[in-house]
């Protein structure tokens, strides 16, 4: 009978040792990158309109994902019969993009870097922010490697449109991210899911991404819809750049965030989604955003972030190796 992965070795309960994501490696050199997944975290939330405090989502995020550290011997899902995230998955956690006070362009720049190092080492990014803006710079870093690897569809799960071109001269806040990525053109096209109520961009925004092939879903439509049609909305066997916004979910489950919007997503609302996307075709990067720990004293908020995040890595790296 084959050693279980806990029986050796130290227990190492979640409450032990150093917070990294899923209590993985920690790599200082980003030229020595070696692994499948990278996590860095984007401690940047100037672009709010609101209540800050995301900044302490990465470092929130990461203390939650411990309670999921399954160590080596991955995680069984006997629903799904299959055994999610073993030690053939490498996953490391970089650390934070460095962030300069006052300085958007500066932050964003660092943000990008990092970024960019983790396609360089073809690795998975998966970065945590942060407010809504640290999209921009990771969208931005893309741009080399689509050029060798073809266009990405941006999936948006969020309660807001963020498609707002320019208010004020703001144009890289967090309401702005989607109209900055769809001016990509290695941008494809965009999904956008949960989107609902009052929202921070006005009709003609609306308008706007759905004339540059936007495709925009509310709750209500997504649940009428089923998730097999939800899927169908989105094109087939393409590259998936996933940006996930805490809020898309309903605030009596993730009341951490700057923007809560009631009526948003539950739990499974999304994570079905995001393994038929897994299936559909190929993510190759993901973000998770707006995670404002201070307003949830019950730390649900940021432990929702952690077991959607890994759930969803085990999602591609099982889709990869079963296509492999």
């Amino acid at each position: 009978m084959q050693e279980h992965g806990y029986a050796s070795g130290r227990l190492n309960l979640p409450f032990v040792g150093i917070s990294t994501f899923a209590k993985s490696p920690y790599v200082e050199n980003w030229d020595g990158i070696e692994a499948d997944v990278c996590v860095l975290g984007a401690p940047f939330d100037f672009g709010t309109q609101w209540r800050p405090g995301a900044r302490f989502g990465p470092r929130a995020v990461r203390e939650a994902s411990t309670l999921f550290s399954f160590g080596h011997a991955g995680a069984y899902d006997h629903e799904d019969d299959a055994t999610y995230l073993d030690s053939s998955v490498r996953i490391v956690d970089l650390g934070d993009a460095d962030i300069v006070h006052t300085k958007t362009q500066t932050s964003h720049k660092n943000i990008a870097f990092g970024v960019q190092k983790i396609l360089e080492a073809g690795a998975l990014p998966l970065v945590i922010g942060g407010d809504h803006s640290v999209n921009i710079p990771c969208i931005s870093a893309f741009e080399s490697d689509c050029a060798e690897n073809g266009p990405i569809h941006v999936v948006q799960i969020d309660a807001h449109l963020d498609f707002v071109d320019e208010r004020h001269g703001v144009t890289n806040g967090h309401g702005n991210p989607m109209r900055r990525a769809i001016e990509k053109d290695y941008v494809s096209g965009m999904t956008q899911l949960g989107i609902r109520n009052v929202s921070s961009t006005a009709k003609e925004g609306y308008d706007d991404a759905r004339a540059r092939g936007s495709d925009i879903l509310s709750v209500r439509q997504v649940r009428r819809l089923g998730t097999e049609a939800v899927l169908d909305h989105i094109p087939e066997g393409k590259r998936y750049y996933v940006t996930i916004d805490i809020d898309a979910f309903c605030p009596s489950i993730a009341p951490g965030t700057g923007t809560p919007s009631h009526g948003g997503f539950l739990y499974y609302d999304v994570l079905e989604i995001l393994q038929g996307l897994a299936k559909r075709g190929d993510v190759v990067g993901i973000d998770l955003v707006e995670v404002a720990p201070a307003y949830d004293p019950t730390e649900s908020t940021q432990i929702l972030a952690a077991q959607l995040l890994l759930n969803f890595l085990g999602f591609i790296f099982h889709e990869r190796a079963r296509r492999a």
